[in-house]
């Protein structure tokens, strides 16, 4: 190798050692905004994988090796799912909760797999509210694909206004506020919106559901869906992602 391009290559290799730090701490929450980086330092997760960035990660260092041992209980909290079903075994079975539950300013926001809606006190366990859409009783029977579950909410705020937004196993999305569990009136219609409405053909609410929480940027309700695509039933339902406003819930 000419001295010159060793030269070149050794400056390069410095550039990058140099930067290597800086390149790891950028990396270490990918993509997520200042805001949502700052929630987490703070110790909340308020969105379902921590941040839009989806990296699944905390900052957070208070517990490691030497201490994870001294953790015990502080408090269980029973899902109101539990007692509809005793209660009502037509409703169907389960198979798992599966929601990640947010944490903002000291509450935890998380859905069940009967597209219930929760808030409850992180500090005590005890439940702040509780909105039950009671999508079970519509008659349609079992959700699609994998039936009775949910994997979360999404949460947004501007100023005091302040938002739950589920997604339910029979394609409703319903806009709650944050501090009373009550469905936002100016919201869609009386704060729901019919997903199964608006698409390219008709749903076949059969072969459509929702499971997962949608995104909120911009003030852009992002949504997707849960299809069943398998070759029995054609046309499968349109997997169309749509934007609707989060004040509104106007479609855009």
């Amino acid at each position: 190798m000419r001295e010159a391009e060793w030269q070149r290559l050794t400056l390069a290799i410095g550039i990058a050692l140099a930067l290597l730090p800086a390149a790891l701490y950028a990396q270490s929450i990918p993509g997520a905004l200042p805001e949502s980086t700052g929630a987490l330092v703070r110790g909340d997760w308020p969105a379902y994988a921590g941040t839009y960035a989806a990296a699944r990660y905390s900052p957070l260092a208070q517990i490691d090796r030497s201490n994870a041992k001294d953790l015990h209980v502080a408090w269980r909290w029973k899902s109101p799912d539990m007692a509809i079903k005793a209660a009502n075994p037509k409703v169907g079975p389960s198979r798992a909760n599966e929601s990640t539950p947010l944490m903002v300013g000291g509450v935890l926001y998380t859905s069940t797999s009967l597209s219930q809606v929760a808030a409850i006190d992180a500090f005590t366990g005890e439940t702040r509210w509780v909105f039950d859409p009671k999508i079970y009783e519509n008659g349609l029977g079992i959700p699609a694909n994998d039936g009775w579950l949910h994997r979360g909410v999404a949460y947004w705020r501007s100023g005091d206004d302040e938002r739950i937004v589920m997604l339910t196993a029979f394609a409703q999305m319903i806009a709650l506020d944050a501090k009373t569990g009550k469905p936002v009136p100016t919201f869609g219609t009386d704060g729901r919106i019919d997903l199964a409405q608006g698409l390219r053909r008709p749903v076949d609410r059969d072969y459509y559901t929702m499971s997962s929480p949608p995104v909120i940027v911009r003030g852009v309700i992002v949504v997707g869906s849960s299809v069943m695509d398998w070759w029995g039933h054609r046309p499968s339902p349109p997997g169309d992602v749509r934007g609707f406003d989060v004040v509104t819930g106007r479609l855009l």
